[in-house]
């Protein structure tokens, strides 16, 4: 597979990621396999999160090939962009053929990226995930590798104005593979998601205090930060969709 555009945004977006000071740190690198297929579950924060979780398969000198909403490629200049990167559209009205693309990726030998939680997390915790990503995996036979990025939600997020004042950390933690097997997949995804909360609790521990300090907005609401709780943000969910909703229909 040709790759002649990923290699020049990944040094744009390091190029940029230096101009910001930004302290990047990848924990469990050695987690991501040298070759073959492998599914990466990643958490949702920030608009940032798809630049930033391939940082952690970069010391393999590979890519990471995201599944992404299906709006980004209808994008002018951002669809191009992402087609000539191989990444995967989502239709989340019909995701048939997204489940299709991203299991015969997978087979090929590649990685890919998935945020099983769909959407950005408004409280900055683990949201409730669908079972597509232990489906993916069951189908393609490859491990389900959970991943955590921390940081990225300062930076820009939704609800909040965008920050790009320099010095700010980002912790990326990679968790050892998950196998999944055949059968149920609810369970298994009650697994992936327990062990996505871990990781992220792993992941506040080891950032740091004068960064993260208690009041917080980019902070959990159990870790006294000012985030909306997860029940609250289900709710500004739920309006932003109709938000939407209201929108197509006029």
């Amino acid at each position: 597979m040709a790759d002649r555009t990923y290699p020049a945004v990944i040094r744009t977006a390091k190029g940029l990621l230096r101009l910001l000071k930004t302290d990047i740190r990848v924990m469990g690198a050695e987690h991501i396999p040298s070759k073959g297929g492998a599914l990466l579950a990643i958490n949702h924060l920030s608009y940032l999160d798809f630049v930033l979780a391939g940082y952690a398969a970069l010391p393999t000198k590979r890519l990471v090939r995201f599944m992404a909403k299906k709006e980004i490629f209808d994008h002018s200049v951002a669809g191009p962009l992402m087609r000539s990167m191989h990444h995967i559209p989502v239709n989340r009205r019909d995701g048939v053929g997204s489940y299709h693309a991203a299991v015969d990726s997978l087979r090929s030998g590649e990685l890919v990226g998935i945020f099983p939680e769909a959407t950005i997390s408004r409280s900055f915790e683990i949201k409730d995930i669908k079972t597509g990503a232990v489906r993916i995996a069951q189908a393609a036979e490859v491990p389900l590798i959970p991943m955590i990025v921390w940081g990225s939600q300062r930076i820009i997020t939704k609800d909040h104005p965008r920050d790009f004042s320099r010095g700010k950390s980002i912790h990326i933690s990679v968790g050892a593979p998950m196998p999944v097997h055949e059968g149920d997949a609810v369970p298994q995804t009650a697994a992936l998601r327990a062990r996505m909360q871990e990781l992220l609790a792993q992941t506040i521990d080891g950032y740091p205090a004068d960064e993260q300090p208690p009041g917080s907005w980019w902070l959990p609401a159990s870790r006294g930060g000012s985030a909306p709780t997860p029940e609250r943000a289900a709710e500004l969910d739920r309006e932003e969709l109709a938000r939407r909703a209201a929108k197509r229909r006029k």
